[in-house]
């Protein structure tokens, strides 16, 4: 470690002081307690942090989950016609179940009274579930029950979300297997009109609380609806917070024309699907030359102003090996990716009917994310670096209350169940691609309950953000942090990435680009499935489908009782047949071929491998 310079002193100095003066400051906040804000976009005052509600946690607890038998067994009955749409508001194939520890991990356990007992691991670290659901702040305001949100007990019944997901349409030019979302596959195409497109869009800004909104643009390869442009362009033009698609990247890859038409359009970031670092690693989708692909889009994005998400799916023993090389790419390539996002692989769809022994050698929980990561990468620690999405919802609090009474939205809130989503923070140099967890530098847990604490006090915009300052200060590590960074560069960059500045939604987008060490957000999404469903997930998605029948939660839409298939049939455009004869047919990339790329030069780094002891190795902060 070399010796401490003048500003590392000083910030150490600094950090102490501030130790000095935070007690100082609760006092005079609990004796200036201001009155609860009612902002326009909110359905009653700020919530503050007594008044929040929380669904059961901890281990042992019981829960709503589904038979897996029963449930396809009713959803093919609705769409089949031989039953009505209403059994779908009527509890079809819920059962009760128990989520216990056993030997160190976490498992759901369930009895069908007709078709038996269920068992699925929900984690293989209890002490780490533990300590995610231990940080969850609370959930957001109960929403009103609204068309938008009648589905049964399916229904989304708390906050605004995060994140609008829209399926412009199922045609795909790829042709992985198995694929449920697949014109190709299911043998109709299921694809919005412009009109329906807009609908959408329109009546999500009609919920209460409106708060700041993303919207995601998703199929099949949304690149293919040709009014995807158009669809970017109106969302934006709404004031939706961030414009992104979920893309294989193909179109991105072939056609760099499109990509600035994108941006114009407002495209903010692309959701690259990304299996793995190497076209050997993303073999199983069937082209030669993928991840070539994978590399030219990026490139492509990147030179417009298009920040990339790395989407993995990640399934054990089959790319489970690939997490800590795709977080060392993003690492390298830090100038053009923002964030990867981990998912596990959902047995839905087709995959329903695995057997159970492929489905447990197959599953894989956030806790093997966490424990991988640590292995592969050497610096993260699964106890310390890992917080479940909804622990961040402090700065949006304090975010609430700097925009004032006046606000159009609410800031974004991620107030999913912590079962559902995690995520690390790492800050890295885009220059000399050195790294460190955040957790490192920061005092995170306290620095959360110390905002708590300053939201809860009310007392202004000004005020709250000079506590806010205190407290980054407070919790900042200076004899920790890399050499050049300061916590200024830090409080910048967290108020760029919570969109606090600029008296508008979306304000400060592109702020990041300025700095020289820039967040990497690594998350994991656990999305569902009939063998590890819990209505107590469900009822909080911050990802909903908007469809034809409203706002349905994602993991309800996916896999649940069964809406995908509904809504699907019942908007169903045309079959493939009758499609291509009235539009033509567009090209599907499959059986190992080679997509034609331009051979222009590539900026994007493939990194290279080091091995200490048989693991991945990064460079790292000493």
């Amino acid at each position: 470690m070399p010796a401490p310079t003048f500003s590392r002193r000083a910030a150490t100095l600094a950090a102490a002081a501030a130790n000095r003066l935070w007690p100082l400051v609760l006092a005079y906040n609990a004796r200036a307690r201001g009155d609860s804000l009612t902002p326009n976009w909110a359905p009653a005052p700020l919530i503050r942090a007594g008044e929040r509600s929380f669904p059961a946690l901890g281990f042992p607890r019981r829960t709503d989950s589904l038979c897996p038998t029963c449930v396809q067994e009713v959803r093919k009955a609705v769409v089949s016609g031989q039953k009505p749409l209403d059994v779908l508001h009527n509890h079809p194939g819920e059962i009760p179940a128990d989520i216990v520890e056993r030997d160190g991990e976490v498992w759901m356990v369930k009895t069908c009274p007709t078709h038996g007992r269920f068992e699925e691991v929900l984690s293989i670290d209890a002490e780490f579930l533990r300590r995610i659901e231990s940080l969850f702040p609370g959930r957001d305001y109960l929403a009103p029950k609204t068309s938008l949100r009648d589905h049964g007990s399916s229904s989304v019944k708390y906050g605004r979300g995060a994140v609008l997901t829209v399926d412009l349409t199922n045609r795909c030019n790829m042709m992985c297997e198995p694929c449920f979302m697949d014109a190709n596959q299911v043998g109709y195409v299921h694809e919005l009109s412009f009109d329906e497109v807009r609908r959408i869009l329109d009546d999500a800004l009609t919920v209460k609380p409106k708060r700041q909104l993303s919207v995601q643009f998703s199929g099949g390869e949304p690149t293919l609806h040709p009014a995807f442009i158009d669809s970017v362009r109106y969302a934006r033009d709404l004031g939706y917070f961030c414009v992104q698609c979920a893309t294989n990247g193909i179109r991105f890859a072939q056609d760099p024309e499109f990509c600035r038409q994108a941006k114009a359009a407002g495209l903010r970031l692309a959701y690259l699907q990304f299996d793995g670092v190497g076209n050997e690693a993303n073999s199983h989708r069937k082209i030669d030359n993928l991840y070539d692909v994978k590399l030219r889009a990026i490139e492509n994005l990147a030179a417009v102003g298009i920040d990339v998400v790395l989407v993995v799916t990640v399934v054990r023993g089959v790319n489970h090996a690939e997490v800590g090389r795709i977080v060392r790419f993003a690492i390298e390539n830090a100038d053009k990716v923002t964030v990867v996002s981990f998912q596990p692989i959902s047995f839905t769809g087709r995959d329903e009917d695995v057997d159970d022994a492929t489905r447990r050698a197959q599953r894989y929980t956030l806790s093997h994310l966490a424990r991988d990561l640590q292995e592969q990468l050497g610096a993260t620690e699964p106890l310390r670096d890992w917080f479940p999405l909804s622990a961040m919802n402090p700065f949006s609090d304090v975010v609430d209350l700097t925009l004032g009474a006046d606000a159009e939205f609410g800031s974004l809130k991620c107030g999913c169940h912590p079962d559902c989503g995690i995520g690390t923070v790492l800050l890295v140099n885009k220059q000399t691609k050195q790294m460190v967890p955040v957790a490192e530098i920061m005092d995170l847990p306290r620095l959360l309950r110390d905002l708590v604490l300053v939201a809860d006090a009310g007392l202004g915009p000004k005020r709250t953000l000079a506590e806010v300052g205190l407290a980054l200060l407070r919790n900042f590590r200076p004899e920790r942090a890399p050499e050049g960074f300061e916590l200024s560069t830090l409080v910048r960059q967290v108020l760029s990435q919570m969109g606090a500045r600029g008296g508008r939604v979306g304000a400060t987008e592109g702020d990041a680009s300025a700095f020289d060490w820039r967040f990497l957000f690594v998350a994991g999404m656990h999305f569902q499935d009939l063998f590890n469903y819990d209505f107590r997930r469900t009822e909080m998605c911050i990802i909903p489908y908007g469809t034809q029948l409203g706002e349905i939660s994602f993991c309800a839409y996916n896999t649940g009782v069964g809406w995908r298939q509904v809504v699907e049939k019942m908007y169903r455009t045309a079959s493939v047949a009758e499609w291509s004869r009235k539009h033509g047919k567009h090209p599907v990339y499959a059986k190992n071929q080679r997509l034609p790329l331009s051979d222009d030069p590539l900026s994007v780094v493939t990194p290279k491998e080091s091995s200490v002891d048989g693991k991945l190795r990064l460079r790292v902060m000493d």
